[in-house]
């Protein structure tokens, strides 16, 4: 304890024991140093929260709460708005407990005084295509160092007066506590018809590993759809040094090892104009557990994906069963593991061009050559119903949609995934289009193309076409 003064009343590390007061420094103080060592967030910009009512998110939040109601030598400068994706639809709520949710989700985004968008899941159904393309960057000081921009802004807020010590959250557009799309009080849900859409969506995946991958996938794409439009070019996730770890290795047995760097790191930048930062991946959820405990944070707990399979339902499950239980003898699993994905590098998961940019997670495609021809057999794909009905369509548009033309646009990581988007048939045998062209299959994936979202097939016969 730095005090000597209060009682200990928690142990973080061993001999490292800390009062109330003691604790809540060093919980805030972290959280401020991480924002500062990297110095991607400069002063004024518009960042969005992205909040799932969680442990993690929801002290994140309580963070930028504290943060700007500090005193200004310690006052953190940015712009914060709030986003909540409701996925109670794929969770499996009934329409009254999701209402309740939303309910209980908007009092929670109210009383930050922050303004808050609210998201339903089914909105990512109806995404432009233009999601799967990175924005250009822009810089938000081009040319001009952090700590000039830092010293710049405190004078133009002293000069338009928002720089007061009382002023509280001084910064304007922080304190509206209505939500920027004029929610109402009572939350609507979507059409019943978008939700039968993407409840199909989920039920033609064949596997708690690829749910939770389409998950991933359609919350971020909204969220980032959110930023793009409401001119954010910021998002902050809660995910902390055990989640990361888990997703260190999780990722791994997914084959997407090349792309660990952003996938866990401090910055994820692969989406050009809006840049995810993770300023929680340094503290562990033991610390979130304490610190929302004894400081009264308000959660939101979201029902896990429902599944036939309590033991093992899917990889990510496996490795935090996994990890935890290493972690309860040797206590620096966790932190060994997340040490270890800070050494590597974010350069293999950068596209040079779109052609070699993977159709779903933006990253670089990382087969060629060799390792393209020895996945050849098992990873394309057929459907033989157009060989009964190809002559009598156009060869390109048959082609651009077929399973197999997708294969080609996607990593090796998310090609895994898509081939759990729908049965799996094992065929043998050699077909064509009516083209002359042979094509080898091994294997046949049932199901149409039209169980994906639509902006993925829009977006992958732009690029089929182009």
């Amino acid at each position: 304890m730095k005090c000597r003064k209060g009682s200990a009343v928690l142990i973080i590390r061993v001999g490292d024991p800390f009062c109330r007061n003691c604790f809540r420094e060093y919980f805030m103080h972290k959280f401020r140093a991480m924002l500062g060592k990297n110095r991607i967030i400069f002063p004024g910009e518009k960042v969005l929260l992205a909040v799932s009512g969680g442990p993690a998110s929801s002290a994140m939040l309580r963070q930028v709460q504290e943060g700007l109601s500090r005193e200004t030598a310690k006052k953190l400068r940015f712009i914060p708005s709030v986003i909540y994706v409701d996925e109670g639809a794929v969770r499996g709520q009934s329409p009254a407990q999701r209402e309740q949710s939303l309910a209980c989700m908007e009092t929670l985004l109210q009383a930050t005084g922050f303004p808050y968008y609210l998201v339903h899941l089914e909105q990512a159904l109806e995404l432009p295509a233009s999601i799967l393309r990175p924005g250009p960057a822009t810089p938000s000081e081009p040319g001009v160092s952090y700590k000039e921009a830092v010293e710049g802004f405190i004078q133009q807020q002293r000069q338009k007066g928002y720089g007061d010590k009382d002023s509280g959250t001084s910064l304007p557009g922080a304190g509206s506590g209505e939500s920027p799309e004029g929610a109402p009080a009572a939350p609507r849900l979507p059409a019943a018809a978008l939700t039968q859409e993407l409840l199909k969506l989920f039920e033609a995946v064949q596997t708690m590993t690829a749910k939770e991958e389409l998950l991933q996938m359609l919350r971020t794409h909204l969220i980032l759809q959110t930023a793009r439009t409401k001119g954010y070019t910021k998002v902050m996730t809660g995910e902390t040094c055990t989640r990361v770890a888990i997703k260190l290795l999780t990722n791994l047995a997914l084959g997407r090892g090349a792309f660990l760097a952003v996938d866990t790191g401090f910055k994820d930048n692969r989406h050009g104009d809006v840049m995810v930062v993770r300023p929680l991946r340094e503290y562990m959820a033991k610390e979130i557990a304490f610190y929302n405990h004894f400081f009264d944070v308000p959660t939101v707990i979201a029902p896990p994906l429902p599944t036939k399979r309590r033991d093992k339902p899917s990889f990510r499950h496996v490795v935090e069963s996994f990890l935890l239980g290493l972690q309860k003898d040797f206590p620096s699993t966790i932190s060994t593991v997340y040490r270890t994905g800070e050494k590597l590098s974010a350069d293999r998961a950068k596209p040079s061009c779109e052609a070699e940019r993977c159709l779903l997670c933006l990253c670089a495609l990382d087969l060629d050559g060799e390792e393209e021809l020895a996945l050849e057999p098992t990873l394309i794909i057929d459907e033989p119903e157009l060989e009964r009905n190809g002559c009598c369509q156009d060869p390109l548009a048959a082609w651009a949609e077929r399973k197999s033309a997708y294969i080609p646009l996607l990593c090796y990581g998310c090609r895994l995934t898509f081939k759990e988007l729908v049965r799996l048939l094992v065929w043998s045998g050699v077909f064509s289009l009516g083209t002359g062209v042979p094509i080898p299959t091994a294997l046949l994936l049932q199901g149409p193309v039209t169980t994906l979202p639509p902006y993925v097939r829009a977006e992958a016969q732009r690029r089929i076409h182009r």
